[in-house]
């Protein structure tokens, strides 16, 4: 089948591609029985098998993993002498954080300026709904062997599928994979994402008395926990805002495409006046070096505070470890420094809470030129390498399990989506592109390995 006819055939399914996405986001698929009924994730699964089983993928069935979400699994065979696609996507979706933020509802796909709005439009059923216009734009035409796995739990974290891909090898062996929970440079640029940066993140407590103490009868002489960890948080940074944890290296260079620092202002709603952080490039900021990022204190809010000496502060601290760096070494490095900066002789402590190893994607291979090549022909420009200052665990999870396989992160996500945030949409565009780019490969990495 030539390139333009499998990109009209495309262009023909996006009708139908609207519709699944519109059905899709009207599933309420937050993997928290506290947010959100837990029949709407049971709902979505099901909507899920009977999509792809309609498609000719045999034994399309949930398989319940450690966190109790489900992962959707399913096959579709191709030549005996194929290779096999790994397609990952993830079904579950944020909570919308608050409705009333909202332009249009939260739950019911709306169009809205050439954007289709609705939670999950983008992350991630976006991304399942290119691959479904993919697969039927081939029409059965597709020389490969084709598994799909559809994440439960990916956005709460709780590492299901993590637990899931090394004790069932067998099921989700693949020459190539294809995680689609990424996205595009900008809306028309074509980008894979080569590298993620990993996470450790700890929670510090500081105790410096045994009661809250009178501010006046006390203040000046009673250490206070809360201008102790202050004090200790502001250390993380310089007066530029680079990360200064010691033993940490902050000076490398994104080797890549650079970020443009108007783009980056405007995709990360910085307000007028205000200074990014950095002496380095933005892509070197965010893509090449570690961040630490206070997520939340526990202290007395604003108004119900008394005229007190606070005895106990803590304070939840996210570090993102980029690539070439050891996240349990960067952990230890963050609680090292946290308690040698601690004032006063207060008691700290400093609990670890989570890490993720930093990965680095194919930049070589059969695979990756076929993929490059697809999404050349598909938006008829360049491809652009870029990093993602995320971290997606399953990541390191699928290159320790399948280490011969290729691992490639693309996806309808450009930076308008507005992923986790309210307004969360996609431009269809987005999704016709992916969608033909995603057919070339198949079709073409089929043949190139034959």
């Amino acid at each position: 089948m030539s390139e333009q006819t499998l990109a009209d055939r495309v262009r023909s399914q996006m009708p139908q591609a609207e519709s699944d996405l519109r059905e899709m986001v009207a599933f309420r698929s937050v993997h928290d029985p506290a947010q959100s009924p837990p029949e709407e994730c049971e709902k979505m699964v099901d909507w899920l098998q009977e999509s792809f089983s309609a498609l000719g993928f045999d034994d399309v069935a949930a398989h319940e993993t450690a966190d109790g979400s489900k992962a959707v699994i399913g096959h579709l065979a191709g030549p005996d002498d194929a290779p096999t696609v790994l397609l990952y996507f993830h079904h579950d979706v944020q909570p919308p954080l608050g409705d009333d933020e909202w332009n249009s509802p939260v739950w019911e796909l709306t169009e809205r300026g050439g954007r289709w709005y609705g939670r999950g439009a983008a992350d991630c059923k976006g991304n399942i709904a290119m691959h479904l216009t993919a697969l039927r734009a081939l029409d059965g035409r597709i020389p490969v062997n084709v598994t799909i796995i559809g994440e439960g739990s990916e956005e709460q974290g709780t590492g299901g599928l993590e637990d899931f891909v090394p004790k069932n090898p067998d099921l989700l062996r693949a020459d190539a994979i294809l995680v689609c929970d990424a996205g595009n440079f900008a809306v028309g640029t074509p980008a894979l994402t080569t590298s993620l940066r990993g996470l450790a993140n700890v929670v510090v407590t500081v105790e410096t008395l045994g009661s809250a103490m009178h501010s006046g009868m006390f203040g000046g002489a009673a250490p206070d926990a809360l201008a102790a960890l202050i004090a200790m948080l502001a250390s993380l940074r310089d007066a530029d805002g680079n990360t200064t944890i010691t033993g940490l290296e902050s000076s490398a260079q994104w080797p890549g495409v650079d970020y443009p620092v108007d783009a980056f202002r405007a995709d990360a709603m910085v307000l007028d006046g205000v200074d990014l952080l950095g002496s380095g490039r933005v892509s070197d900021m965010v893509w090449a070096r570690p961040a630490a990022t206070v997520l939340g204190i526990d202290c007395p809010p604003v108004v119900g505070s008394s005229a007190a000496i606070q005895p106990r502060a803590r304070a939840r601290i996210n570090l993102r470890v980029p690539p070439g760096m050891d996240a349990a070494h960067a952990r230890q490095a963050l609680t090292d420094h946290l308690l040698a900066v601690a004032p006063w002789h207060a008691r700290v402590s400093v609990e670890p809470e989570a890490d993720g190893a930093p990965f680095t994607g194919a930049t070589t291979g059969t695979a990756y030129d076929t993929l490059v090549d697809a999404m050349q022909q598909s938006y008829g420009t360049d491809v652009v390498l870029m990093g993602q200052g995320g971290s997606i665990p399953l990541c390191t999870v699928f290159a320790d399990t399948f280490p011969d396989a290729e691992i490639m992160l693309l996806g309808v996500e450009e930076p308008r989506c507005l992923i986790h945030a309210p307004n969360e949409s996609v431009d269809p565009t987005e999704i016709e592109n992916m969608a033909t780019a995603e057919a070339l490969f198949l079709q073409n990495y089929g043949m190139r390995r034959r």
